[in-house]
């Protein structure tokens, strides 16, 4: 006759199998027995007005209404700033030939481009002119500039 398959190895895993199944299958039965959870009421969360998340409700008499006109999404209109309507500074630059330039503001010292369609007299690096600003595609233009 032939020896039986069934190794010493073969049995202890099986026994550790079963060992196992039981041990899952009573804790399955304690948790269903034992239920620790609240339900719903243990699972809800709520955000106070300082935006922290807490487990108590919010206080109804700290509600401030919002009107959904009043919602920006994206980012917010720049607004635009109040220009004065005459300035004066120096040609710091420009090109005859390719008809253009800039301005540097004796106030501010900022540079504007100037073009030679907004210049009402010619001029010449070093000027001091006397000018408007217009908004232009890249940021604003000198226009009607003249010599001082």
């Amino acid at each position: 006759m032939a020896k039986s398959q069934q190794s010493f190895n073969k049995s202890e895993k099986e026994k550790k199998r079963l060992k196992k199944q039981k041990d899952k299958l009573s804790k399955k039965l304690e948790r269903g027995s034992n239920p620790k959870g609240g339900g719903l009421d243990s699972m809800i969360a709520y955000v106070d007005e300082n935006g922290m998340i807490t487990d108590t409700p919010p206080d109804p008499s700290k509600k401030i209404k919002v009107k959904a006109s009043s919602i920006e999404i994206g980012v917010p209109k720049k607004e635009d700033k109040e220009v004065p309507t005459e300035m004066q500074g120096k040609v710091s630059y420009f090109d005859d030939s390719k008809g253009f330039g800039f301005i540097i503001d004796s106030q501010t010292q900022e540079k504007y481009f100037v073009h030679v369609s907004g210049l009402i007299d010619e001029i010449r690096e070093n000027d001091k002119v006397s000018y408007e600003l217009q908004r232009g595609l890249k940021g604003m233009n000198a226009v009607k500039v003249k010599k001082i």
